[in-house]
């Protein structure tokens, strides 16, 4: 009998201690593996965790606390960024911690960048030529209809 009121007194001192942590018997989760992939193929993907590398690939990253993204780029086609949620299983005595991943593998499709718009030159108005001054006008090869009719001239005499 004095060995289960020991073992009651014991039990609720311990329990009313707020010292004793249940972490210590918690076993911290694996890191974790992400798939990354692009189409096209051969983009720089980069987490905001800090690992990256080129598509297709797959990267490990210390069990995340909280989302990350995952940051695209390609030449000649317009950066991407894909959101990634974070999935923590905390485990119990017979089961370990797990982290996972939505989505894996983390997928982007890369549109090809627009072409540059043609650089607009200035307009630049053109140089004005010089007015003719008023001179005679020119020679017309058609007669003035508002000139006098010429004077006859004398026909030839045999």
């Amino acid at each position: 009998m004095r060995r289960v009121i020991a073992s009651a007194i014991a039990a609720v001192s311990l329990a009313g201690c707020s010292s004793v942590s249940w972490d210590m018997f918690k076993s911290t989760p694996p890191p974790v593996q992400v798939q990354l992939e692009s189409s096209p193929p051969g983009a720089d993907a980069v987490t905001s965790l800090g690992p990256g590398c080129k598509t297709p690939c797959s990267v490990t990253i210390p069990a995340p606390d909280a989302p990350f993204t995952v940051s695209y780029a390609l030449n000649k086609h317009q950066p991407a960024s894909v959101p990634v949620n974070v999935i923590k299983n905390p485990g119990d005595f017979s089961t370990p911690a797990t982290v996972t991943t939505d989505p894996n593998p983390v997928f982007a499709q890369l549109a090809p960048a627009a072409p540059p718009k043609p650089v607009k030159k200035p307009h630049r108005p053109k140089p004005k030529k010089p007015k003719p001054t008023a001179a005679a006008p020119a020679a017309s090869p058609f007669p003035d209809p508002n000139a006098a009719p010429p004077p006859p001239t004398a026909a030839p005499q045999r």
